[in-house]
């Protein structure tokens, strides 16, 4: 446990409130870049991956940042033992105390096989075992040597899971896209609405279609009931020892998994320290590894690994994750920031901002401190985001003439995936992401509207204030690896973000109320008579659905 409770009581803290008071509205970015014409390269760092030789680009020189911001963040991030957290998270100490559990999806990713323990024994050769079981499996699928039970190659995957088990697989498998085996439809079922699952079936034919049941514990009551629906749907053209052809487990509770009918030989395991929001790296990324093939996942989970490492031994001023966190904090605690965008500039990652969302809000939405006390400060930004240039024909508007202050990251890669049209339409993407940006930063005044011809009435409607914040994330290529290297960013990023605000990024208790409540009024859905159970409001709404449900 750190020895202080509010962030705010850090001398750091207060030294940068004074920052902030002095720096106040004198703010304007595009005039920094013109007393600075080395403002880009100071403020840019390009992350190297030596996976596929890659690099992205990391360009914070258009965020409300100066030298002396910088370090003093920086000292932010030591008097808060930012460093010691991380440390300690990857040495397998519980960081996640209200669990009391280790926090070690690098672990999964792990591909240099470092030395890490839990409890004083290695997890390494448990992590590659289950990899090896992964490739193994995936090899035999995608080749045909895995058959169904009337001697048909598999051509759909169905994953049955709900949150991290249906987030991260889908956005990564859709990310990746380019790198899939077409021939293999991919179907995620997550939502409890019977619609979801009926519309997957409704595609699938029994005799070429696997199953992807992931849930850790196999109790998931969405995962459960939505497995269950499937198994009745398999087994009316199916029998009962034809399940362990068609249905896999991402799981590690063999009892329950067995008693679903799944052979125990086809159970993929997981250990306790991998949060939800981090499994895509574990077993629960199987859907991924079979429509991309082993290969290029573990790519994906080596550019991952060459991600941490630089966040584990890059000094903080340069360490690109850190920085991420460093102006997230510095945004939502000294500027009343609350929301924050992110817009990939990539159709193939149109699921990226989904995937973030629980990534940070899950990490970061929590009001007590590690010493338990409510925090004095604002935690846990709103993310938010769709794929650009869609984006910026619905909500652009309110991030370049609104009130809010909503800094946002934009994410482009210099090689498209499809160069159509002579490269016609990556160009326009490209041209796209660079004047955002720009436009954001420098705004329009009312004597650039004047000498364009407004009309007087009409100029402050076309008046850019501009002087918002973004940072530009620029790649290669979305290869597997640049993915995964993307990824970590953010994970530590939020970790960086938790560290300063004291909180325990890792633990979720603020789902549970609401799943409990849940299936205590299940039960009263089946019965009768009326509801008087709750406040005037929720009942009145349970006697209204069962009347119209015809319960």
């Amino acid at each position: 446990m750190p020895g202080f409770s509010q962030a705010s009581d850090l001398s750091a803290w207060n030294a940068l409130q004074d920052h902030h008071s002095k720096l106040g509205k004198d703010i304007v970015l595009k005039e920094y870049f013109k007393k600075d014409p080395k403002r880009f390269e100071k403020f840019s760092f390009t992350f190297k991956n030596d996976v596929d030789n890659s690099e992205t680009l990391f360009d914070f020189s258009k965020n409300f940042i100066t030298d002396e911001t910088l370090k003093l963040l920086v000292e932010l991030a030591k008097e808060a033992g930012l460093e010691k957290l991380r440390d300690d998270m990857f040495s397998g100490d519980k960081v996640n105390f209200t669990e009391n559990r280790a926090v070690l999806h690098v672990a999964l990713r792990n591909v240099s096989n470092q030395p890490i323990k839990v409890d004083g024994e290695s997890v390494v050769e448990g992590v590659n075992e289950v990899l090896e079981h992964m490739k193994e499996f995936t090899e035999q699928v995608r080749s045909g040597e895995w058959k169904g039970y009337t001697g048909k190659k598999i051509k759909t995957i169905i994953n049955v899971g709900i949150g991290g088990s249906d987030l991260g697989p889908v956005m990564v498998s859709e990310a990746l896209k380019p790198y899939g085996d077409r021939s293999l439809t991919l179907h995620f079922v997550s939502n409890i609405d019977g619609t979801h699952i009926a519309e997957a079936l409704r595609e699938s034919d029994p005799e070429t279609t696997l199953f992807l049941i992931a849930s850790k514990t196999f109790t998931t009551a969405e995962t459960v009931t939505n497995a269950n629906t499937a198994k009745d749907w398999f087994l009316k053209s199916a029998k009962q020892e034809d399940i362990a052809k068609h249905f896999v487990a991402l799981s590690t509770n063999e009892a329950e998994v067995t008693k679903f009918g799944i052979d125990k030989k086809n159970m993929f395991g997981f250990s306790d320290w991998v949060g939800g929001r981090y499994s895509v790296w574990s077993a629960i990324g199987l859907s991924v590894a079979l429509y991309i093939g082993y290969e290029n996942f573990h790519q994906f989970l080596a550019g991952a690994h060459a991600m941490d490492n630089h966040f584990r031994t890059t000094p903080l001023e340069k360490n690109i994750p850190v920085i991420g966190g460093l102006l997230s904090v510095w945004y939502s605690d000294f500027f009343g920031a609350q929301t924050h965008l992110v817009s990939p500039f990539d159709q193939y990652l149109h699921r990226f901002p989904a995937y973030l969302q629980q990534l940070s809000m899950e990490s970061n939405g929590k009001a007590i401190t590690r010493s338990g006390d409510y925090v004095k400060y604002t935690t846990g930004p709103i993310l938010f985001g769709e794929p650009a240039t869609n984006a910026q024909h619905s909500f652009y508007q309110l991030l370049h003439q609104g009130t809010k202050l909503i800094p946002t990251d934009f994410i482009l890669a210099a090689q498209s995936h499809n160069p159509v049209d002579n490269n016609k339409h990556q160009k326009m993407l490209a041209s796209n992401f660079f004047a955002q940006a720009e436009a954001l930063m420098v705004g329009k005044t009312p004597e650039e509207v004047k000498t364009e011809g407004a009309a007087d009435n009409l100029v402050p409607h076309k008046t850019f204030l501009g002087n918002r914040p973004t940072t530009s994330i620029l790649a290669d290529k979305i290869t597997p690896a640049t993915l995964g290297a993307l990824i970590v960013y953010y994970e530590h990023l939020t970790f960086t973000e938790g560290a300063i605000w004291n909180i325990n990024s890792f633990d979720q208790w603020g789902v549970e109320l609401g799943k409990s409540l849940a299936k205590k009024i299940l039960t009263e859905l089946d019965d009768k008579s009326e509801s008087t159970a709750h406040d005037a409001s929720t009942s009145g709404l349970i006697n209204a659905f069962k009347s119209k449900a015809s319960l």
